[in-house]
C-alpha cells in the first residue's frame, strides 16, 4: 500500500517557480507515504487539516486514503499546482488561500504539516506550530534534525505530549539556483503529538 501511494504521490507537480523566502521544497513522495500510511494506521486520518500545504501532497495523500482534507497556503501559484494535482489523482480536497496565523476551525482536527524549517528565516516553523497545536488533537509535523528539545518544550506549553519521533534521511532535490548537487540527503525528524 505504502509502495502504491508514493508511485502516485511521485506523479503530481511540483513547485513551477518556488519561493525562496517561503523555502517551497516539495515533501518526499515516500516520506509522505509513509507519514500518511501511520496516520492511516493510528486511526488519525478523518479530517486532516495541512497548513502550509504548497503544491498538496500531504493533504492529497491524505484524502486518497479516505480523509476528508483542507490544504492551506499563502501561495496562489501553488494552490493552482495543488488543485491540478487533486484533480488528477481524482480526489476531492478543499484549497484555501491564506496566511497560517488566519487560519480559523469549528472543530480540532488532525494536523499533518512539513513546515518551513527556517532555514531562510528563522523561527519560520513557530506559526505554523503554534496553529496546529491550536487547532489540532494530533499533530504530525516534519522538522530539521536536532529539533526535539524545541519540540518538547512547545508540547510542555501548549499540552501536548510526544508520542513518537521518527528519523529519516530524504532526498533534497536541486530547487534554487544557487543548489550545486542534482540532490542532497538531509536528515529530518518526524513528530507525532498529540493533546493531553
Amino acid at each position: 500500500m505504502k509502495k502504491k501511494l508514493a508511485m502516485v504521490l511521485e506523479s503530481l507537480s511540483g513547485f513551477k517557480n518556488p519561493k525562496i523566502e517561503l523555502e517551497q521544497y516539495v515533501t518526499p513522495p515516500s516520506l509522505a507515504s509513509e507519514i500518511i500510511i501511520n496516520a492511516k494506521l493510528m486511526g488519525d486520518l478523518d479530517f486532516v487539516v495541512d497548513l502550509g500545504c504548497g503544491t498538496g501532497i500531504l493533504a492529497i495523500a491524505s484524502a486518497m486514503l479516505n480523509a476528508k482534507a483542507i490544504g492551506f497556503d499563502i501561495d496562489p501559484d501553488a494552490l493552482k499546482i495543488a488543485k491540478e494535482n487533486a484533480k488528477k489523482v481524482g480526489v476531492h480536497v478543499e484549497f484555501v488561500l491564506s496566511r497560517v496565523e488566519d487560519v480559523v476551525l469549528k472543530r480540532r482536527v488532525t494536523v499533518i504539516m512539513n513546515p518551513p524549517f527556517g532555514i531562510q528565516k528563522r523561527h519560520a516553523d513557530r506559526p505554523f506550530l503554534f496553529k496546529a497545536m491550536e487547532i489540532g488533537n494530533v499533530i504530525y509535523t516534519i522538522h530539521s534534525a536536532g529539533s526535539e528539545r524545541f519540540i518538547r518544550k512547545t508540547c510542555d506549553d501548549f499540552g501536548f505530549e510526544i508520542t513518537h519521533m521518527w528519523k529519516y534521511k530524504i532526498p533534497l532535490k536541486k530547487t534554487y539556483s544557487f543548489h550545486e548537487k542534482e540532490f542532497k540527503w538531509i536528515a529530518v525528524e518526524v513528530y507525532r503529538l498529540e493533546r493531553w
